[in-house]
């Protein structure tokens, strides 16, 4: 089975490492989670690097610094019933596939794929993160041995 390539606003169960995991030099996610590919670009070395944003259940402390993700999207992917929002103010930049791709609970017949967000919902995303990592306010958490951006 050919793997689908990562476009903007497909959400994906991956093992997600926080800033603040990162800053006390953690290099494990502590937890698998639905996270939106932000954007996915080609390297010189034809390798694909991706970028995604996750996805929790905890509010925001700045309304900005998220976005809801309604209640029939979210029952569209197979979530859960509990609000959710998607962190725009950090992301987590690896080399696709990635060893942190988790499945999707046992013997899902769909892998690490929940499904694409809806196209205005994914345009909102990529905006707010460009703007967050314009103004400073974003952190880009390398997931490779090598940093990919920022580290």
């Amino acid at each position: 089975m050919q793997m689908k390539q990562p476009e903007p606003g497909l959400v994906i169960r991956f093992a997600y490492l926080w800033r603040s995991e990162a800053a006390v030099g953690r290099d494990e996610a502590a937890k698998d989670r639905p996270c939106a590919v932000v954007v996915a670009t080609t390297r010189q070395d034809g390798n694909l690097t991706v970028y995604v944003a996750p996805i929790t259940h905890t509010p925001p402390g700045n309304p900005l610094h998220a976005i809801e993700i309604p209640a029939g999207t979210k029952r569209r992917l197979g979530l859960d019933d509990a609000r959710s929002w998607i962190v725009t103010t950090e992301v987590n930049g690896f080399t696709w596939p990635g060893p942190d791709l988790r499945p999707i609970g046992r013997g899902a017949d769909r892998g690490f794929i929940y499904g694409p967000l809806p196209r205005s919902m994914t345009v909102d995303l990529v905006r707010a993160i460009r703007e967050h990592i314009r103004e400073g306010r974003a952190k880009i958490i390398g997931r490779d041995e090598k940093p990919v951006g920022g580290g």
